[in-house]
Order: C-alpha cells, then structure tokens, then sequence
C-alpha cells in the first residue's frame, strides 16, 4: 500500500507567538483554495487518490452492496396541521426523501434537479396545513432558498428568499410566519412583504404555541443558550416584545397552555413547568435522572410523553402530565433509536430505528402501555446475520467508557472499525446504517465507543475537558485489542466531523495502535478553527484560541500540530466536501501535507475530495459511493478480504 511519492508541498517556515508560546503553521498557505499552488496540489492529490482506489478490491461491490441496503428507503413521522398529514418518503431508487401531504407527493428535490445536487433541508407546515414553507439548497452547501408552497396547487406564493440556511420558521397564521436570516428575525407575509423584527445572536431557533399565542426565540452562542418568549396575544406581530427566561436550556409552550422548560442541574437536565406569563415561578416536573437524561417530551392530554437516553439506547416513558407521578414505560421494538416525538390529539408518532431495522413510524395512544407499527419501512432488504455485545473500557482517571461491539457471528480477532464522535451532546445510539452493514457482512467488526462529551456526559468533555473523550476512545481501543476481538494491525478507525477529529487525535497520539483510519469533513487546525467555516459558533463547545487557557488545551490536542517528524502512522484518507460550509476543507488539505511528509509507515496518506456535496445530506447513491470508497481503504489497511 505504500505510496513511493507524494505531490510537492512547500513546507513554509511561518511561526506564530500565541500567548508566549510558538506555533509553527507551515502549510498555512493551503488555507486559499483559490491560489495556483492550492488548486495544482490539491488537483495532483485527487489525480493519486483516484489512481490507488481504482486498486482497491471490493469497492464496486462495497458500493453495490450499501446502495442494496439503503434500498430500504426512509420514512418520518407525521406533522399535523389541521387534520393533514405532511411526512418524507424515500422508496427504493430515489436519491432524495420526497416530501408528501396526505400521502401525495408535494416536493422531489430529484425533479427540481435532474443532477440529484438539490436538497430538501427543511419544511415547515402551515397551522392551517395549507401552505408550507421549504428551504432547498445545491452542491451540499446548506445554503439556499425559503419558498412559500400551496399545498393543493403546487403553486410558488411570492418571491423566494435567498441565502437561507436552515432557517427556523414559525408560522402564525396561514398568511405570515417569522424566519431568521442574517442574524435577524423577520415577519414574512406570503404575498412577498418582508420586515424586519429582532436581532438573534448566535445559532437561531424558533418555536410557537399550537395556539400561536407564544413564540419561543433561542440563540445558542460562546455565550451558551439564551431564550426569550414573547406573548402574541398583544400588540403588532410586527412588534412583538420578548422577555428573557434565564437558567434554562429550551422552552415550549404546550397544548395545555403551560410552558415547558428544561433546567439544568447538577445531575443533568430536569423538567419545570411554569405559566408562560411567570416564566420564572417553576417548579419541577420531572427532576434530573443521571442515568437517563432527558432528550423530547410531547404532552398528550392526560400524559406527558418522555424519551430519554440510557445505556446507548432510547426508552419512552409516561408521567403523569400534573404531578410528574411515574406512569410506567411504553413498550418497544427492541434497543434501538427513536426520533423527534409528533402529537396531534392525544396520539404520538415517533420513528424507530436499530442496527438491523430500517426507519419505521410508530404510534402510541394515551393511555397505553405499548406502541404499534404505524407506517414500516418503504422496502424489504436482505439483512447479514449480526451479534452485539456491549463492552465496558476503564479510562485512565478510573471512568467507565461504554463500547458496543457489532460483528459477524463467530469468534477470534478480525478487521475492526473504531468509531466515535465525543462532542455536542449527541447521542451514539444503535440505528440503521447500510455502510456499517456492509462491513460487518463481509466480515469485519464495528465497535462504538460511547466517551464523554457525547449525550448523558456532555459537560464532561466539553471545552478544557476534551482530552477526556480521546482517553476514553485510547482505552475503548486497547480494550479491544486486550481481549483478543482485534489487533493492532487490524483495527481502523472512521470519524466524521467532530468524530474526525476525535479519529486524527487518537492516530497522532497513539499511532502504533492503529493499522487505519478514515477522517470525514474533520476539524483538525484547532488553533484556527474559529476563523473558518460554522467555527465562530463552537466555541463555546471547544474554547477560543483568544483566550491563553483554551489555547493551551487547544493546542495539547489539535492534530495537525500534533504531527511528528518520522512518526510510524497508519494509513490515513482524509475526506472532504467541496460544498461544506460547516466545516471547511482546508483543514484536510493542511492535515494531508503534514502526514504525508512527516510519516515513516508503510501505509498511504491520502486526500480523498468531492466537490458538489457538503457536510450533510447527499444523494443516495454518491452517499453509496463514498461509502464504498472508504470501508475498501479500511478493508486494505486492516486485512480484511473482499
């Protein structure tokens, strides 16, 4: 696997003094996608890696084999709006979920774009369900346009508005409705008249009563979360007056008129109620639970409806909507993942996925104990037989990492995927994915760690405590190694995003434990991620370089400073997304360079970049193709024969 020769890349001799200490930035230059010398490297990089993966035994049939899998196609949840029914489908051979109202198709981004790059990024129904908002965007830019939509028609209502991104929306009647764009919060009427309202600082949220009376505005920021409520009720929706609701994280207003508030504590998030004119005269509902921290709540009309987190798997359980009293818990499928609660009357759906179970909807009824299939998965797909075994890892502070381990039946050590994401207080919990499916059927394993900074243990690895989550992932590794499931020259890793960098920082801390890896969109300069990209908006999560005590944390860990000379590294592909405006290809490009000159291994480093897509959705089958591309890189670097 060996590469005899990389592309020349000039090594600068650019050093920083941060804070009294030097920082050598010697591909700094790598940083301008546009210059002559970025544009001929990067095109010498895409030319050596479409030469070693054309070599790469198995990669059609990997590829043949996830599109098979993902053939099972999508479905969501139901959104009520006045009786109709609004929902995604995607059936088999669709590249995109089509958006669907009464069960009839309404928004197919394919038929917008013969090309498959148009992508729904989000709806937003009407109260009246006559009308809905979509945001569509091209090449995986996230960034794109707010259309108006008449349900019935077909029919396009007033000008679309431009440079959206995810832009919250809350409609109050079926003629107007608020959007944020360009940090401002805006009255938008459907015939096409725009005002501007409120400023929203940092990441933007919106919600609204079912009755329009309250709108819930939120702003997640370095500064943390702040939420303001405004009562509707009075005075000019052009107008509207918000009020601060301190010490708290989320706020919704429910159909019983009372707002909902989730409070932080010491043993993690607890659940008041207040009337939404008092914000700040609560009380506890549901008080913390350590062990399950809480993720969605709907409130039907005797039942408060919760789904919380424990041990790597979603529960729903039911309390008592007045007095919190515990009301027993709703049967499910199995151990699996469920997606955002959806109420209407006193019913709420829910999707259910696991490792071997494609999405499905279900329903439950107020009052029941158990859930029943509502709508299953579009497509029946032949599934390979899978064991799971849930593993404990001890850290080296003593704290318990949690591994679920996914393989073949059999035993003996074997190829083996290390995957981990370790930040933002996302859960890792057991879903359907045709990629890890198609590993594990041609017989290689997949191990999850669960480390600290992921959902349930967030404020433990979140900002100055991020180390802990990649000693947890180093101890979810050697545990694996230790108890014969792997070996070192059998064992890669596979990060996206955050995870990338969890995956780099582990191969750059540790390289002789790892045989390869696969980084996807990673964050990897962290002395200058916040100058790129969605940056600005995580610092709250990592620190700022800004400030001399997160820069030196920042520094301990940020793996393209933490590249040495002569160092045996795996072989490494670096992943990256012409279209990312999360996180911006540059830090792969200057990862790339530094691996590549600085690693003495047998194994290749190589920059494996696709323009047309971005951090986020992508169309079925070039989701397939990536796949295909880096589970037959992991395959030749871990032994695994296909």
């Amino acid at each position: 696997m060996r590469v005899t020769a990389y592309p020349r890349a000039e090594r600068g001799d650019l050093v920083e003094i941060l804070h009294g200490h030097p920082v050598a930035d010697p591909y700094r230059w790598l940083e301008d996608a546009a210059s002559e010398a970025t544009v001929r490297w990067s095109a010498e990089q895409d030319a050596l890696w479409r030469a070693h993966a054309a070599g790469l035994p198995g990669r059609e049939s990997l590829r043949e084999r996830a599109m098979a899998l993902a053939d099972a196609g999508t479905v969501t949840a139901p959104v009520w709006r006045a009786g109709r029914e609004f929902m995604l489908r995607r059936l088999p051979g669709q590249p995109h979920p089509v958006l669907h109202a009464d069960g009839r198709a309404i928004v197919d981004p394919a038929l917008l774009d013969p090309g498959e790059t148009t992508v729904l990024d989000s709806w937003d129904p009407s109260p009246g369900g006559t009308r809905v908002a979509v945001q569509l965007s091209r090449d995986g830019t996230e960034v794109g346009a707010l259309h108006v939509l008449d349900v019935d028609t077909g029919e396009m209502l007033g000008p679309p508005v431009p440079g959206c991104r995810h832009a919250p929306v809350a409609w109050i009647s079926d003629d107007a409705f608020y959007y944020v764009r360009d940090r401002r919060m805006r009255l938008r009427r459907v015939d096409g008249e725009d005002v501007a309202v409120l400023e929203v600082r940092g990441v933007p949220g919106l919600g609204i009563s079912r009755d329009g009376n309250w709108l819930v505005i939120s702003s997640a920021g370095p500064e943390g979360t702040g939420l303001r409520l405004a009562d509707l009720r009075h005075g000019s929706p052009a107008a509207p007056s918000p009020r601060p609701v301190p010490q708290a994280l989320a706020a919704a207003v429910g159909r019983d008129g009372r707002l909902y508030l989730a409070v932080p504590e010491r043993d993690g998030l607890a659940l008041a109620v207040a009337d939404p004119r008092h914000p700040l005269v609560r009380r506890t509902l549901l008080p913390p639970d350590p062990e399950a921290p809480l993720a969605d709540f709907t409130v039907l009309a005797g039942t408060l409806l919760v789904s919380r987190l424990r041990d790597g798997a979603c529960e729903l359980l039911r309390y008592d909507r007045e007095t919190g009293a515990y009301l027993g818990a709703v049967a499910l499928p199995g151990r699996g993942t469920l997606g955002r609660l959806s109420a209407e009357d006193d019913s709420a759906w829910f999707t259910y996925t696991d490792t071997l179970t494609p999405a499905q909807v279900w329903r439950y009824d107020g009052g029941g104990k158990a859930a029943s299939l509502w709508e299953d998965s579009p497509a029946r797909v032949r599934l390979p037989e899978v064991r799971t075994r849930l593993l404990t890892a001890t850290s080296p502070d003593g704290t318990p990492v949690r591994v679920t381990v996914l393989a073949p039946p059999g035993t003996g050590p074997r190829p083996t995927i290390l995957h981990g994401y370790g930040g933002f207080g996302l859960p890792m919990t057991p879903s359907y994915a045709p990629d890890s499916l198609a590993w594990i059927e041609a017989g290689g394993a997949l191990a999850i760690a669960h480390v600290r900074g992921d959902a349930g243990r967030h404020a433990q690895g979140v900002g100055a405590h991020r180390l802990r989550a990649l000693e947890d992932f180093l101890a979810a590794a050697r545990l694996l190694v230790d108890g014969g499931w792997t070996s070192p020259d059998r064992l890669g890793l596979w990060g996206e995003s955050n995870g990338g960098l969890l995956v780099a920082a582990a191969l750059t801390r540790c390289p002789e434990l790892f045989a390869a890896a696969v980084c996807v969109a990673p964050l990897l300069d962290m002395v200058r991620y916040e100058r790129f990209g969605l940056g600005p908006s995580w610092t709250a999560e990592y620190g700022s370089a800004a400030d001399p005590a997160a820069f030196r944390h920042l520094l301990a860990y940020s793996p393209y400073h933490q590249v040495h000379p002569g160092a045996r590294y795996p072989a490494v592909l670096l992943a990256s997304f012409g279209g990312d405006t999360r996180v911006d290809p540059l830090h792969a490009r200057k990862m790339c360079a530094a691996l590549q000159r600085a690693t003495s291994g047998d194994g290749p480093v190589l920059l494996r970049h696709e323009p047309g897509v971005g951090h986020g959705d992508r169309a079925a089958g070039r989701a397939a193709g990536l796949a295909a591309d880096l589970l037959a890189f992991l395959a030749a670097g871990t032994g695994l024969s296909l």
